[in-house]
């Protein structure tokens, strides 16, 4: 009888601080790895770690909303190993890993979701931003698009 190989995948939310990656061994977290360093300083070194000890089948990440700028570092980042080698990536809503709380966009202004629609909405005190990496993805929705979700609200 053949072995079968567990399954690995890496989730990464790169979209606030602290950034989080978790490791996961047929669907079940087994590692968390986590940096308040900046995403252009520390995503590539961590990805390289993970990838040392893991043979990854796939990687998802928070496509957004969120920082503009560590949505699209990570998308380009994962966008080179799927080419290079060969590993396929896939997105999820921010909104998945923080229970469908706001999420910070500039100032005072947060995204929120509202049934299927993402808005910007205006909030007097600030909002804790609590996101986190679940215990297992079976019940984490990914999306068909691996694209960044750019949510920009009206300057």
């Amino acid at each position: 009888m053949q072995k079968v190989l567990p399954e690995y995948t890496l989730l990464i939310i790169s979209i606030s601080s602290p950034l989080l990656l978790g490791v996961y061994r047929d669907n079940e977290l087994i590692e968390t790895l986590q940096s308040e360093k900046k995403t252009s300083d520390i995503l590539l070194p961590l990805i390289r770690d993970v990838m040392e000890r893991y043979s990854l089948d796939r990687i998802i990440y928070t496509r957004g909303p969120g920082s503009f700028m560590a949505i699209k570092l990570t998308y380009l980042i994962l966008k080179t190993m799927e080419i290079v080698k060969r590993i396929t990536f896939e997105g999820c809503s921010a909104f998945e890993v923080n229970d469908n709380r706001p999420i910070k966009a500039m100032g005072n202004l947060y995204f929120v979701k509202e049934k299927e629609t993402i808005i910007t909405k205006k909030f007097e005190q600030p909002v804790t931003q609590e996101f986190s990496l679940p215990v297992s993805l079976a019940t984490l929705e990914t999306d068909d698009k691996e694209t960044p979700l750019y949510v920009l609200p009206a300057i």
